[in-house]
C-alpha cells in the first residue's frame, strides 16, 4: 500500500466508481471549460468569460464540511492553462471533465501579444533539433504548435475539439480573442448545436 493511498478515492475499500462520479458532479457544478494561455498577463481570462456568460461563477467559493475539510466548490468554470491556449493540450482534460462533472461549454481563448506568436512551427522544430538533438517534427500537428494567425488558430482549435472523440457531442464550443490591454473578449468562432 502506498503512503498516499488514503488520499485516493479508488484506493478505499468501499470505492464505488459510479457513486463517486455522481458525488463529484454534485460537489462541483462545472459547466464551462476555459482553455487559455499560461502567460501571467492572461490570468483574468476565466473571470472575463464568467462575466461574458453571466451565469458562470469564477473562482467561486470552497465549501467546507462540518469538520472543516474542503469538500466542494461553487465554481462553474474549470480553467485549463496551456501554452498559447492551444486546444491540442486540453483534449484529455475535456474528456475527464465530461466524465466527472458533465460540461455544457468549451471556451478557447487566445490573447494579444502571446508568446506563441513569437515563433513558427518550423522554427521551434529546428531549434529543438539544434539545442536538444531531438526531432519533434512528428509530435504535434504543425497547425497546433504556434499561433501565426489568431482567427485561423481559433477556428482550427474549435474544429479540433469538435472532431475529437473525447468531446461530448452536446457541448457548445466557442473561440475568443482576448485583448490583454483592455480585457475585451471578441468572439471569433462558434460551434453551437442547433444554430
Amino acid at each position: 500500500m502506498s503512503k498516499f493511498d488514503r488520499y485516493a478515492f479508488s484506493a478505499q475499500p468501499s470505492f464505488d466508481e459510479a457513486a463517486t462520479r455522481k458525488a463529484f458532479s454534485h460537489a462541483v457544478p462545472l459547466r464551462t471549460l476555459v482553455i487559455y494561455c499560461y502567460d501571467p498577463r492572461a490570468a483574468e481570462i476565466p473571470s472575463a468569460v464568467a462575466r461574458l456568460f453571466r451565469d458562470e461563477v469564477f473562482p467561486g467559493a470552497i465549501i467546507l464540511d462540518g469538520s472543516g475539510k474542503k469538500v466542494a466548490s461553487s465554481t462553474t468554470i474549470f480553467p485549463i492553462i496551456v501554452a498559447g491556449g492551444r486546444a491540442i493540450d486540453a483534449l484529455r482534460s475535456i474528456t475527464v471533465a465530461q466524465h466527472l462533472f458533465g460540461i455544457q461549454n468549451i471556451v478557447i481563448v487566445h490573447h494579444s501579444y502571446c508568446g506563441a506568436t513569437t515563433f513558427t512551427a518550423d522554427g521551434i522544430i529546428d531549434a529543438y533539433e539544434h539545442e536538444h538533438h531531438r526531432d519533434i517534427s512528428n509530435l504535434y500537428q504543425r497547425s497546433s504548435i504556434c499561433i501565426s494567425d489568431y482567427e485561423a488558430s481559433l477556428k482550427h482549435d474549435t474544429a479540433l475539439i469538435r472532431a475529437h472523440d473525447g468531446t461530448p457531442s452536446h457541448v457548445n464550443i466557442f473561440g475568443y480573442f482576448y485583448d490583454i490591454d483592455t480585457g475585451a473578449l471578441i468572439e471569433v468562432a462558434r460551434d453551437v448545436l442547433g444554430e
